[in-house]
């Protein structure tokens, strides 16, 4: 993976952690006060989102753990998607926008994935073109690059893996967890008065 390519993904990503965490300091979910019920669901599906982002995550990492840019992945969720790694970081990131209990923030990280993340998926193909010329064409016109075909999904009755490179793999997998904790600390203080709202958020 280049450089810069590496960089735009992990600028995205910390831009996205920042934006979360400034806006939900600062607002309230208006459900939470008007219809309780509301919140709870929220709160609840986002849960089940976040689970399936790491998850997924971490699926997704035993198959290019030690193998990145040195061998095509063509197995396991690399089967059925083309991009599953940023597939599941969209389905966390929803999970952790609804983990406020609004609509509003999974409607912002939906438009900060939507505007980010298909020119680095772009990188990425025209870089692994690059590497694999016609075995990785081959590959792309069989496998839809975001939205997954579970008809075809096949996975090998045994890989080898790099556990050290798996084990980094983990942590980066967690941080929809870890910032859903996060939220859940400010939302103690808040409840203590510790830390006032300035906005109001449906």
């Amino acid at each position: 993976m280049s450089l810069s390519f590496e960089k735009s993904r992990i600028l995205l990503s910390r831009m996205g952690a920042g934006v979360a965490l400034l806006f939900y300091f600062l607002s309230s979910s208006r459900w939470d006060a008007t219809d309780p019920a509301i919140a709870d669901i929220l709160f609840s599906v986002g849960l089940i989102f976040v689970a399936i982002g790491s998850m997924g995550r971490m699926w997704s990492s035993i198959y290019i753990a030690g193998y990145k840019d040195s061998k095509l992945i063509t197995y396991g969720p690399y089967s059925i998607v083309r991009h599953p790694l940023y597939l599941f970081s969209f389905i966390g990131l929803l999970g952790v926008g609804m983990t406020t209990e609004t609509f509003t923030f999974p409607i912002i990280f939906l438009i900060f994935f939507a505007l980010g993340y298909p020119r680095v998926m772009r990188a990425e193909e025209n870089k692994l073109r690059k590497i694999f010329g016609k075995e990785y064409d081959e590959y792309a016109n069989s496998v839809p690059a975001f939205i997954p075909n579970f008809s075809i999904f096949k996975e090998p009755k045994e890989y080898l893996m790099n556990p050290t490179i798996y084990r980094r793999h983990i942590f980066s997998a967690l941080w929809f967890i870890w910032i859903v904790a996060l939220f859940e600390l400010i939302e103690g203080l808040k409840e203590t008065g510790i830390v006032g709202n300035l906005w109001l958020l449906y």
